[in-house]
C-alpha cells in the first residue's frame, strides 16, 4: 500500500478505491428509476476488458461511543440541565431503534495491470477521474480514498466488531521493519473447517451467488443490504471485449445449429417429423440470438459477474441464522447461495476491497443485467457536527435523521401539514433544540399563543401585543445598519408601504401615487433621526399621520384618514415607543388577541422588528432563527407577501434562519409570490396533507406517488423530509416527560 491510496496486489497489478455515497432509488418516480438505471449502465460501460473492478457493500457495527458523542449534550450546571438530560436520553433511545448501530458503506475498486508503479499511477489517476466524473453525473457523491484511509478500512473489515482503534502512521514503517500487513492483520486466522472461518473474536461464512433466474429484480442487493447483521457483499466484475464476446457467442450458435441438425437427422433416421428437436437446444438457440441482437444492435456489453457474501457473527448459531436469512433472499429472486467449502480463505480475500478476486466462479452477463444489482437504495441524513438538529427517524431504515440547516445553499425552511399532525410540536422541538445545541437568538410569531410554556421554561421573553397589553413596539425603529445599501432608508420605506397597504389598500393595493406620498413622508418623518441618532428623535406612527396631514393632496388626506384609527382611535396599540426589551436569546411575540383586524398588521410589524434584531445579530457574527407560525397571513396581500418574501431573499446574507410554519397550503400557494419563497426554501418538513393540498405540492415540489404515500392520512409527526435534493420519509415518536408537555398543544394531554 502506497500513502496516495495506490495498492499493489501481486508483482504486476495495481488497484485504487473510490469511496461513494447513495442516493435515493426506491423512492423515486419511475421515469427519475428509469434515468439511473440508464445512468448505472452507461457507468458500467465505460470499463473496457483491461480494467477489471470489483464493487464492495461492507455493513459494520459502528462504535457506539462515536455516535453518542455527536448526540450528547453535554450539562451546563444551568435551569435546564434536566432538559439537556432528557433531550439526550430521547435521542440515545432512538438511535438504539434504528440500524445506526451498523454503519453501511459502499467502494469501488479498480485496478489494472502495469509494469510497475510509474506506468500504474497514470492510468488509474485518469480511471479514478472518469469515474469521479461519472458518479457526479449519477449525482453520487464520491472520493477517492488515500492509503491511510483504505488500511484502516480493511483494518476494520479484519477485526469485525471489536471496536479496535486503527494505529499508523507511515513513518512507523521503517524503524520498526514492519509492512503495512503487520497494521491491519487480526489476532488471528481460522480456516480449520472448511464451512466456515474464523478471524479473531469473530466467525464468519464466505457464499457465492448462483444467478439462476430468467429474469432479475433490482430490490435483489437492496434486501442483501439491509440485513441487520454484520455483512459483506462483493461484485467481481469484468468486462469481456466486445469483439471477442460477439465471437463467441456466433460460435455457439454455430454449434447449436450443428447439434440441432444431428438432432434433425436423427428424427429422420427414427420415422420423426425432424422439426421435433429437444426443447434445451430450442431455448439455449434462441437466447443466444436474443444475446448477440443485444450486443450487436443495443448499447450493451458483455461482463463476467463473481457474486460473493461473506455473513459474520459473534457465535455459531447467530452466524447459522444470518447464512439462513441470507439465502433465503438469494431463493426469493430465484437465485442460490452456496457456500464456499474448502475456499473459505479465498472467498474471504476475495471479499476485501482490494480488486482481487480469487473465486473462478464466474457468470456471464450483459450490461442491464449486472447493472439490475442497483447499489443504491436509499440516502441517510445523519451529519455529525455540533450544530445538527433532530428530525426524527428515517421511516426507511429507522436510523436517526440529524442535519444541520446552516449546511444548506439556502437554510430557509417550511412547516406544512394539516391541523393536527404535529406542526406546532415539530417547530417547538427544532427551537428546543436550536436552544440546547447552538448559541442561536430564536424570535417567534406566535398568532396563537401556543409557545407560552416552553418560552417561558427557557427563560425567554413573551411579549404579549394587545390593545389592552403594557407592551408596545414601535413599527416605526429603524437600525441604521438595516440594509446593506447606503441609505438603510429604503428597505424601512418598503417596510411602511406593506403596512399602509394594510391599512389603507383594497383589493389593487395601493395607487402609484399612494405610494409617492407614503414614501416621501418617511424620508421626511426620519429627517431629525437621522441627523442625530437618539432614542427621543426615533419617530411613531403619529409623525407620519401629522407628515401626511401637511401634504396637500386629497390621497395623503385619505391615507392620513385611514390611519387615524390607529394612531388616536382604539387600534392604537401600535402608537407607541418600543418599551420593551427584545435583547433576550428568545423572544416570542404572542399577538392572539389582537383581532382580526390588527393580526397581519401584528404579524408585520413582528417581521420588522425581527429583520432589526438580525442586523443588530449580524454585526456580532450570530445567527438568527425566526419562526412564523399561520404564514400564509402574510402572503395574502401583495406588498405584504412580496415583504415577505424580501426577507427570505435576504436573510440568509444576514445570517438569518426563517421558518414558515402554515396549514392552509391552498391559502400559501394562491399568492404569486409563494414561487420564490418554495425556491428559496431548501428545507421543508410536510406532515399529513388534505388531498387537494398534495396534487399542488407534488407537482411543486415533484414528489412521487410512492413519497406521496407519507404525506396521505400519515399520523401525527409522520411525513416527509426535503433537506436540499434529498426527500426522506420520516417519523417522530416523542417521548412523554418534561419536555413533551412543553411541546404538546393537545387540550387533553395540556390539561393532564
Amino acid at each position: 500500500m502506497f500513502p496516495d491510496g495506490i495498492c499493489r496486489v501481486t508483482d504486476s497489478y495495481y488497484t485504487k478505491t473510490v469511496q461513494f455515497q447513495d442516493i435515493n432509488y426506491q423512492l423515486n418516480q419511475n421515469e427519475d428509476k428509469t434515468a439511473i438505471f440508464d445512468g448505472w449502465c452507461d457507468f458500467l460501460n465505460y470499463f473496457d476488458s483491461s480494467v477489471r473492478f470489483q464493487l464492495s457493500f461492507v455493513n459494520m457495527s459502528a462504535n457506539k461511543d462515536n455516535y453518542a458523542r455527536y448526540i450528547t449534550i453535554s450539562p451546563q450546571g444551568d435551569d435546564f440541565d434536566s432538559i439537556r438530560l432528557e433531550y439526550t436520553q430521547m435521542l440515545q433511545n432512538q438511535l438504539s431503534r434504528g440500524n445506526n448501530g451498523l454503519i453501511k458503506t459502499k467502494y469501488l475498486t479498480f485496478g489494472v495491470e502495469a509494469d510497475g508503479l510509474k506506468a500504474a499511477k497514470p492510468r488509474l489517476e485518469r480511471i479514478e477521474t472518469d469515474i469521479l466524473n461519472n458518479f457526479k453525473r449519477l449525482g453520487v457523491a464520491a472520493e477517492p480514498m488515500n492509503g491511510t484511509e483504505r488500511l484502516r478500512l480493511l483494518h476494520g473489515m479484519l477485526h469485525m466488531d471489536e471496536q479496535e482503534p486503527f494505529r499508523f502512521s507511515w513513518d512507523w514503517l521503517a524503524p520498526s521493519g514492519l509492512s503495512v500487513k503487520d497494521f491491519i492483520a487480526p489476532s488471528s486466522f481460522e480456516f480449520r473447517t472448511g464451512r466456515s472461518f474464523g478471524v479473531g473474536r469473530r466467525i464468519g461464512c464466505a457464499s457465492f451467488l448462483q444467478i439462476l433466474a430468467p429474469e432479475l429484480n433490482d430490490r435483489m442487493l437492496a434486501d442483501f443490504l439491509d440485513m441487520e447483521s454484520s455483512l459483506i457483499v462483493s461484485m467481481h466484475v469484468q468486462s469481456v471485449d466486445q469483439v471477442k464476446a460477439i465471437k463467441t457467442i456466433k460460435r455457439k450458435i454455430t454449434d447449436l445449429q450443428k447439434m440441432t441438425i444431428e438432432e434433425q437427422k436423427k428424427a429422420v433416421r427414427a420415422g420423426y417429423d425432424m422439426d421435433i428437436i429437444p426443447s434445451d437446444l430450442a431455448t439455449y438457440g434462441t437466447e443466444a440470438k436474443k444475446l448477440l441482437q443485444d450486443l450487436q444492435s443495443r448499447n450493451e456489453r458483455m461482463f463476467l459477474l463473481t457474486f460473493i457474501v461473506v455473513n459474520t457473527a459473534g457465535s455459531r448459531q447467530q452466524l447459522d441464522n444470518n447464512v439462513f436469512q441470507a439465502a433465503s433472499i438469494a431463493q426469493k429472486y430465484n437465485c442460490q447461495l452456496t457456500r464456499l467449502d474448502f475456499r473459505q480463505e479465498e472467498g474471504l480475500m476475495s471479499s476485501l476491497p482490494l480488486g482481487l478476486n480469487q473465486i473462478e466462479i464466474q457468470r456471464g452477463l450483459t450490461t442491464s443485467s449486472v447493472a439490475i444489482f442497483i447499489p443504491f437504495t436509499t440516502q441517510e441524513l445523519f451529519q455529525d457536527g455540533k450544530e445538527a438538529l433532530y428530525c426524527g427517524l428515517n421511516a426507511l431504515s429507522n436510523n436517526l435523521i440529524m442535519v444541520d440547516r446552516k449546511r444548506l445553499k439556502n437554510p430557509n425552511g417550511l412547516i406544512l401539514g394539516t391541523p393536527g399532525s404535529g406542526k406546532s410540536f415539530a417547530a417547538k422541538r427544532e427551537i428546543a433544540n436550536v436552544f440546547l445545541v447552538t448559541d442561536d437568538d430564536i424570535i417567534i410569531c406566535d398568532p396563537e399563543a401556543e409557545y407560552g410554556p416552553l418560552v417561558e421554561r427557557l427563560h425567554g421573553q413573551v411579549i404579549k401585543i394587545s390593545p389592552t397589553s403594557p407592551h408596545y413596539i414601535n413599527p416605526m425603529d429603524l437600525n441604521l445598519n438595516y440594509s446593506d445599501d447606503e441609505n438603510p432608508l429604503s428597505l424601512k420605506s418598503d417596510f411602511i408601504l406593506s403596512l399602509c397597504e394594510l391599512i389603507v389598500g383594497g383589493k389593487d393595493g395601493l395607487m402609484p401615487v399612494e405610494k409617492t406620498i407614503i414614501d416621501r413622508c418617511v424620508r421626511m418623518v426620519y429627517r431629525d433621526y437621522l441627523s442625530d441618532p437618539v432614542p427621543e428623535n426615533m419617530p411613531i406612527l403619529e409623525d407620519l399621520y401629522n407628515e401626511l396631514r401637511r401634504q396637500e393632496e386629497k390621497e395623503a388626506q385619505y391615507i392620513a384618514t385611514a390611519l387615524e384609527i390607529y394612531v388616536s382611535g382604539s387600534l392604537n396599540v401600535f402608537n407607541h415607543r418600543t418599551n420593551i426589551n427584545i435583547a433576550n436569546r428568545i423572544v416570542s411575540f404572542d399577538i392572539k388577541e389582537l383581532g382580526k383586524q390588527l393580526k397581519k398588521i401584528g404579524m408585520l410589524i413582528v417581521q420588522d422588528a425581527v429583520w432589526n434584531r438580525v442586523t443588530v445579530n449580524r454585526e456580532a457574527h450570530k445567527s438568527t432563527r425566526y419562526y412564523i407560525d399561520e404564514m400564509h397571513l402574510l402572503l395574502r396581500e401583495e406588498q405584504t407577501a412580496a415583504y415577505t418574501v424580501e426577507i427570505w431573499k435576504r436573510f440568509r446574507k444576514w445570517g438569518g434562519i426563517p421558518t414558515g410554519i402554515t396549514q392552509n397550503v391552498k391559502d400559501l400557494l394562491s399568492s404569486r409570490e409563494v414561487e420564490n419563497i418554495f425556491e428559496n426554501s431548501d428545507f421543508i418538513l410536510m406532515l399529513n396533507q388534505a388531498s387537494g393540498d398534495r396534487q399542488i405540492l407534488a407537482k411543486q415540489l415533484n414528489i412521487s406517488p410512492h413519497q406521496l404515500s407519507y404525506v396521505t392520512h400519515s399520523g401525527e409527526g409522520e411525513g416527509l423530509l426535503f433537506y436540499g435534493n434529498v426527500i426522506l420519509p420520516f417519523v417522530d415518536r416523542f417521548p412523554r416527560g418534561e419536555l413533551y408537555d412543553l411541546l404538546t398543544t393537545k387540550p387533553q394531554e395540556q390539561t393532564a
